[in-house]
């Protein structure tokens, strides 16, 4: 299963965005499900999971970002609100099957947050 990230752009503190993940296939077998993001310079860091319908968030989006899937349309999607210029990052959308099975990724899309 192939994964496709849109929804990114640029747009001013305190607006919002929503991200979509668009699978070549089926993601109701994905057990796990994320969104991930890379700031320049930093490190990959695991913004918001979906595992199996529980979700968690990165204590630095709690309360302003929301993930969901839709698995009739094979699509998860991420609801960023109150975007921050530190939110700004390339977006990557991931899926797996199990906790010790790897990630299949997406490419990026790129959140640009300007004060």
């Amino acid at each position: 299963v192939q994964l496709q990230a849109s929804g990114g752009g640029l747009v001013q503190a305190g607006g919002s965005l929503t991200l979509s993940c668009a699978a070549s296939g089926s993601i109701f077998s994905f057990n796990f499900m994320g969104w991930f993001r890379q700031a320049p310079g930093k490190q990959r860091e695991l913004v918001a999971q979906d595992t199996s319908g529980y979700t968690n968030y990165a204590d630095s989006v709690k309360g302003r970002f929301t993930i969901s899937r839709d698995n009739d349309k094979n699509t998860m999607y991420l609801q960023m609100n109150s975007l921050k210029p530190e939110d700004t990052a390339v977006y990557y959308c991931a899926a797996r099957q199990g906790g010790d099975s790897a990630w299949s990724w997406g490419q990026g899309t790129l959140v640009t947050v300007s004060s």
